[in-house]
C-alpha cells in the first residue's frame, strides 16, 4: 500500500510539472541596467556620472534578462527615479519593443532637463508579462543648464570692487551673492573660503572672517565639468581709527580770513580725501592730513569732513565740522525766478533777509539799477534782474550777498501742455479726464518758460472735440465719458492780444455695452447636428469679426456654423475700439464621456433586478429588442436577459450601446462524468457562462499533459464517445481561457 501511495505522489509531482509548463507559470528574470558605453564617442569605458547639458545629452546602458520569452507585443521601458532614489513617480527614459528576442542590448536615453541630484536610480519594466527589474546602484545626474562662470559682488550689486578687495570694519560683516545668473535661487551652490568648502548651500553668504571668498554651482559630481567657477574677492579686516577734525565742530570765520582744519591721526603713510558739502575738495592725497579754508572765496561757507584710507586702518569718515561766518544771513526770493510780463503790465520783485541791518542794491542784466536801493523792485521791462544784500551791523567787515535771479521775459507766443490725468487706457477705459499741466511762454527766439503758476488763473480756455468747440467746457479741466465723444482733443486759450492752442489728445473709449455668443452645442461630431455661433446683438450694421483661435475666419456672416473644434470670440469695432464677446470652446467628440458604472453586458440572477446606471450625457433613451423606448431616465431596472439598447445625447452627437443581459448559471463546472453510454451525466456540461462563447477557448488535457481536446465556443460535446477511456477511473485536467487569460482550471473525473 506503501509503495502505491508513493507511486502515485511522484505522478503528481511530474503531472504537475508538465502543467507548470503547459499553463506558462514559469517567470523571466529581469536584470538590473548598468551604464554603458557610448558607441558614439572615442574610447570604451562606461559613464560613472551623468553631466548632460544643451550640447551634449547622449547615455547608453545595458540591460540583460532571462527567458521565458516575453510576449510579442511587450515593450521594455527603462524608468529614472526621483533624486532620492524613488520610484512613486517614475520619469520614463526610454522604450524598445523590438528587443522581445534579445537578450542583452543597450537603451540610449537623454537626461530630462529639470534633473538635478545625486542619487537617481534606473529601472527595466517589461509589459507582457507585466515585472519590473531590480533598481540600478545610485548616480549622480545633472542637467546643466547654466555653465559659464559666475560673477560675485557684494549684494549682487553688480559693482565688482577695484582689485576684488572688501575691507570689513568695526566686526561688520559682507553679503556676498552672484549678479550674473538667472534665477539663483533655483540652484544650489557651493562656496570657498581660501579653498576650503563652506557649508553654506544658498545663493549669498554672510562673511566676516578674512580670506579670498568664491563660489561654483553644486552639479555634484558634475561641477568640475559645468566651468561656473567665479572671481575671487578678497575680504580682510581693521581697526577704527577714531577719526575727527580737531577742534569745535562749528567754528565762524569772517570773508577774507583762513582756517585749517586738521585730522587726529598721527599714522604716517595714510591717504586723506577732504569734502565739503559732500563733495571733494581736496586729494585723495598721502600724508595731507591738513586743509586750508579760504574765506576769501565767497564759497566758503560749509560742512567739512575728512576720509583716511590706508594699510591696516579701516576707510573712515569723520563727523563734520561747520565753518559759517558771525555775519551770515539768509536771503529769501518772494516772487517765481521766471516772470513773463505782457505789454503794458508792471511785475514787483522783493526779497527779505535775515540781516540785522541790511542795505541792498538792484541789477538788471548785470548792471546796477540807479536808486534801487528798496527790497522792492517794480518791472516792466523783460531781462535778469537781482539784488545784493549787506549786513552793516555784523563784527565782519560789510561783504554783499546776491540773491537768486528772476528771469523776467516777453513771450512772442504761448504754448499749453495737456495730458491724461488718473489711469487711462485706450479703448480699455470707459471714462477719461484730460487737464493743462503746463503753460510755456515761448520767446522769439523758440526757447520757452514755464509760466503756469502766473498764468494758468488769468487766460480764457475752450475744449475742442476734432478741432470744433465743446459748449460749455471752459475750464482747465474735462471729463470724457461715453464712445460718441471719442476723437482729439485739444485746448485752446487767450489772453490780451496771445492765442495759445495745446498739444492734441486722442480719447477711445471702450464701449460700456456687452457682446454674447452662444451656441446650440459645444461638442463636435461626424454626422452630428450644426454647431451654429450667434450673437446677442444685431450685427447688420456692424463691423465685426470671428475669430477662432485668436485668428480671424470670418467677417461677414452674421451667425457662424462651426466646422473645426477650437475657442471661438465674436469682436465688434465700436466707435474704432473692439467690442470683444465671450469665449466659447467647442471640443471633439468623445465616445469616452459615456459612463457606465457596470459592464455593458451584465448578468443577472433570474428572478432579481439589476440596475445600469449612465452618466455624463444631456439625456438618455432605453430600447428594448422590439426597439420599444422603455426609459428616459439614466437608469434602467433590468430583469430580464436579452439585448437593450441605449442612445446618450450630448449637445447633437450621440452615442449607442448594446446591452446584454443574460442569467447568471446557478450550477457549478462538473468535476466527474460517468461515460458508460446510459445518456446520464455522460457529457462534461458547462455553465452558459463559458459554453458556447466563441471567445472562449475549453482545452482538456490527459494525465501525461498531452491535449486531447480544444474547441472554441464549446457545445458541451465532450467526450464524444466512450471507446478512448481505456480504465475504469480516469482523471483528466482542463484549462479555460479568453482572449488568452485563465477563467478557470481543474480536473475532470472520468468513471467508465
Amino acid at each position: 500500500m506503501k509503495e502505491i501511495s508513493s507511486t502515485y505522489s511522484i505522478l503528481v509531482l511530474a503531472l504537475a510539472f508538465v502543467l507548470l509548463s503547459t499553463f506558462g507559470v514559469q517567470a523571466q528574470v529581469l536584470n538590473k541596467p548598468v551604464p554603458a558605453d557610448n558607441p558614439n564617442l572615442a574610447g570604451n569605458s562606461a559613464w560613472t556620472a551623468v553631466c548632460a547639458s544643451g550640447g551634449f545629452n547622449e547615455y547608453f546602458v545595458n540591460f540583460t534578462w532571462d527567458p521565458p520569452m516575453v510576449a510579442s507585443n511587450n515593450v521594455f521601458i527603462l524608468e529614472l527615479s526621483d533624486a532620492n532614489g524613488y520610484f512613486s513617480n517614475p520619469t520614463e527614459l526610454a522604450s524598445v519593443s523590438d528587443k522581445n528576442t534579445t537578450f542583452d542590448f543597450e537603451f540610449k536615453f537623454a537626461l530630462p532637463t529639470d534633473m538635478r541630484g545625486d542619487n537617481f536610480k534606473m529601472r527595466v519594466r517589461s509589459t507582457s508579462p507585466a515585472k519590473t527589474s531590480p533598481a540600478s546602484d545610485a548616480f549622480s545626474m545633472y542637467f546643466i543648464d547654466y555653465n559659464a562662470p559666475l560673477l560675485i559682488s557684494q549684494n549682487g550689486s553688480g559693482s565688482i570692487p577695484s582689485g576684488g578687495h572688501i575691507q570689513i570694519c568695526g566686526g561688520g560683516s559682507v553679503t556676498l551673492k552672484p549678479h550674473n545668473i538667472p534665477n539663483a535661487g533655483s540652484y544650489i551652490y557651493n562656496w570657498y573660503r581660501s579653498g576650503t568648502l563652506l557649508s553654506e548651500k544658498s545663493e549669498s553668504i554672510t562673511v566676516s572672517d578674512p580670506g579670498m571668498y568664491y563660489v561654483e554651482l553644486d552639479y555634484g559630481d558634475c561641477s568640475g565639468s559645468a566651468n561656473t567657477l567665479s572671481n575671487t574677492i578678497e575680504i580682510s579686516t581693521g581697526s577704527s581709527s577714531g577719526l575727527a577734525i580737531n577742534g569745535p565742530a562749528s567754528v565762524e570765520v569772517c570773508p577774507g580770513e583762513s582756517l585749517v582744519l586738521e585730522a587726529n591721526t598721527a599714522t604716517p603713510g595714510l591717504t586723506y580725501t577732504w569734502y565739503k558739502d559732500g563733495s571733494v575738495v581736496s586729494g585723495p592725497t598721502v600724508d595731507a592730513k591738513t586743509y586750508t579754508v579760504d574765506a576769501s572765496n565767497s564759497n566758503y561757507l560749509g560742512s567739512y569732513q575728512v576720509e583716511v584710507d590706508g594699510v591696516g586702518v579701516c576707510k573712515e569718515l569723520s563727523a563734520p565740522v561747520t565753518v559759517s561766518s558771525p555775519g551770515s544771513f539768509d536771503i529769501t526770493l518772494n516772487n517765481e525766478e521766471n516772470i513773463v510780463i505782457l505789454p503794458s503790465q508792471t511785475k514787483t520783485l522783493s526779497v527779505s533777509t535775515t540781516a540785522s541791518s541790511a542795505s541792498y542794491q538792484w541789477f538788471k542784466d548785470g548792471a546796477e539799477i540807479s536808486g534801487a536801493t528798496n527790497n522792492t523792485l517794480n518791472v516792466s521791462e523783460i531781462g535778469s534782474y537781482y539784488v545784493e544784500v549787506t549786513d552793516n551791523g555784523g563784527p565782519c567787515n560789510p561783504a554783499p550777498l546776491a540773491s537768486v535771479t528772476t528771469t523776467v521775459v516777453a513771450p512772442d507766443s504761448f504754448e499749453f501742455v495737456v495730458n491724461y490725468i488718473g489711469a487711462y487706457s485706450s479703448c480699455e477705459s470707459t471714462d477719461a479726464t484730460l487737464s493743462l499741466t503746463a503753460i510755456n511762454a515761448v520767446s522769439e527766439n523758440g526757447a520757452a518758460t514755464d509760466v503756469t503758476a502766473d498764468l494758468q488763473n488769468a487766460f480764457d480756455y475752450q475744449w475742442k472735440l476734432n478741432g470744433s468747440d465743446i459748449s460749455g467746457e471752459s475750464s482747465k479741466t474735462i471729463t470724457i465719458t461715453g464712445q460718441e465723444n471719442n476723437g482729439q482733443y485739444t485746448l485752446y486759450g487767450s489772453i490780451d492780444a496771445f492765442d495759445a492752442l495745446s498739444n492734441t489728445l486722442e480719447v477711445k473709449l471702450a464701449s460700456s455695452e456687452s457682446v454674447q455668443i452662444t451656441a446650440n452645442g459645444t461638442v463636435l461630431c461626424e454626422g452630428g447636428e450644426a454647431i451654429v455661433l450667434e450673437s446677442n446683438k444685431d450685427l447688420s450694421n456692424e463691423s465685426f469679426q470671428w475669430k477662432k483661435d485668436g485668428t480671424v475666419i470670418d467677417s461677414s456672416s452674421e451667425s457662424l456654423t462651426v466646422s473645426s473644434t477650437g475657442v471661438y470670440q465674436l469682436v465688434i469695432t465700436s466707435n474704432e475700439c473692439p467690442l470683444t464677446s465671450n469665449e466659447i470652446t467647442i471640443s471633439a467628440f468623445d465616445e469616452s464621456l459615456l459612463v457606465l458604472d457596470k459592464p455593458k453586458d451584465l448578468i443577472i440572477i433570474e428572478g432579481e433586478t439589476q440596475t445600469l446606471t449612465a452618466s455624463g450625457a444631456d439625456s438618455y433613451e432605453w430600447y428594448d429588442a422590439g426597439n420599444n423606448l422603455i426609459s428616459s431616465s439614466s437608469f434602467y431596472d433590468f430583469t430580464e436577459e436579452g439585448e437593450y439598447l441605449l442612445i446618450a445625447t450630448f449637445g447633437t452627437c450621440t452615442v449607442s450601446k448594446v446591452i446584454t443581459v443574460t442569467y447568471r448559471d446557478m450550477f457549478a463546472i462538473p468535476n466527474v462524468i460517468t461515460a458508460n453510454g446510459d445518456g446520464i451525466n455522460d457529457l462534461w456540461v458547462l455553465p452558459n457562462t463559458y459554453s458556447r462563447d466563441p471567445n472562449v477557448l475549453v482545452t482538456i488535457f490527459n494525465e501525461r499533459g498531452e491535449q486531447v481536446f480544444s474547441q472554441s465556443g464549446y457545445e458541451n460535446n465532450w467526450p464524444q464517445s466512450t471507446t478512448s477511456f481505456n480504465k475504469q477511473s480516469m482523471i483528466f485536467y482542463y484549462k479555460i481561457t479568453r482572449g488568452g487569460k485563465s477563467l478557470k482550471q481543474g480536473t475532470i473525473t472520468v468513471i467508465k
